[in-house]
């Protein structure tokens, strides 16, 4: 009689709801990027230990970066029956996509939206590591008005330019009502469509109102538009900041070097003190890749939810809900605590102040994570 054999244990379906095409396609593939390489890796080492060796399933979507793409991908995703949901990069098609899952109590892991509406809703289906735009206004002032002491208090007032949509926004909002804690006053507040094609005119204000800083929320193409034409008006600033710069990376410091040289940037970055993640980011390059903030957060974001499956010890609902819930995961490729979740949200996350020098990203603050000292202000235009 031929021995018994024991039955392979069902994958678990995990939902990537990425945007793959539309004006943030860039960063959904990067998301992906991270997400694909962290379901290969907990796959590699055996699956879900306490499910039997489950190994994760991707289930793939593209909300094409419009928001009711992003809830028909959900509902399709649900059909299919996954067992959670990561996504979406966009705040705009998070919301109402988290929205859309919290139906079927499914939960939500957001790998990189920043709003701080999607986790302050009352849905108990959603998660969300990294902090949001709240806190890293909060951090990025503290960090700002650090630099600028240090420079003798050089920069007095800033313009500030956003994107339309929720991000952009509420963070230029938030901004707005805090820099004068730091003695730096708002000159002007620009918000612009996604997507702009051209900023001559923005260039053609702020070189107008003379401020002492530009300070950017938006997403990579307007982000990295609106730096080039800055420089090539010759519009000189002490600095130019940006709080979740949507076109802040190692795309555009490679691609861009002199446009990106000595700007800032307060953002999600990896713990330049880890070899695991210097290991990592060695493993991205090595593929031809860029080892961008949204490859670790999409990486971050499945390990966190293998982690609920192993203590869960199942994929019903329910019981990973009440597992993410209590999670105090951590790794330390990010320069977090471990996870505590309030509402939602981790209480253990932060970003870091980067600065770009010669086609590369330094940590200059806060100073247990630095790797380099800012340069600020930045030297005159030539």
């Amino acid at each position: 009689v031929p021995p018994l054999l024991r039955a392979q244990a069902r994958p678990i379906k995990v939902g990537l709801v990425n945007p793959m095409s539309g004006f943030v396609a860039y960063s959904g593939a990067q998301c992906r990027l991270g997400e694909l390489a962290a379901i290969e890796e907990v796959n590699a080492r055996g699956g879900i230990k306490s499910m039997g060796g489950a190994k994760l399933e991707a289930v793939l979507g593209d909300t094409q970066s419009r928001p009711e793409v992003g809830v028909s991908v959900v509902e399709k995703m649900n059909e299919d029956g996954v067992a959670a949901y990561i996504g979406c990069f966009q705040s705009p098609v998070a919301l109402p996509a988290t929205q859309a899952a919290a139906k079927y109590n499914t939960p939500f892991v957001i790998d990189v939206g920043a709003s701080d509406l999607i986790v302050n809703r009352g849905l108990k289906n959603v998660f969300r590591l990294k902090p949001g735009f709240g806190k890293c206004v909060d951090d990025a002032i503290i960090a700002l008005g650090d630099i600028n002491k240090a420079a003798n208090g050089i920069a007095k007032s800033a313009v500030l330019v956003h994107e339309e949509s929720e991000f952009g926004t509420g963070t230029a909002k938030l901004l707005a009502g805090k820099l004068p804690s730091i003695n730096i006053q708002v000159a002007e507040v620009i918000k612009h469509a996604n997507p702009t094609r051209d900023f001559a005119n923005v260039a053609l204000k702020i070189r107008g109102l003379k401020p002492d800083l530009v300070i950017m929320s938006n997403y990579q193409n307007e982000y990295v538009l609106l730096a080039r034409t800055l420089q090539q008006q010759k519009v000189d600033l002490a600095g130019m900041f940006s709080v979740l710069g949507g076109g802040f990376n190692y795309k555009f410091v490679k691609e861009l070097p002199d446009v990106a040289q000595y700007m800032m940037d307060f953002n999600h970055w990896f713990n330049p003190k880890s070899q695991r993640a210097l290991d990592m980011k060695k493993r991205v390059e090595a593929k031809g890749d860029l080892f961008t903030f949204e490859v670790y957060l999409g990486y971050n974001a499945i390990m966190f939810v293998a982690d609920s499956l192993e203590r869960a010890k199942s994929a019903n609902k329910e019981a990973l809900i009440a597992a993410m819930e209590s999670s105090t995961y951590a790794n330390d490729i990010v320069p977090y605590g471990p996870t505590k979740f309030v509402n939602g949200q981790n209480q253990g996350g932060q970003a870091a102040l980067l600065q770009a020098s010669k086609g590369d990203i330094d940590v200059v603050h806060p100073s247990q994570f630095a790797n380099a000292k800012a340069v600020f202000p930045r030297p005159k235009l030539g």
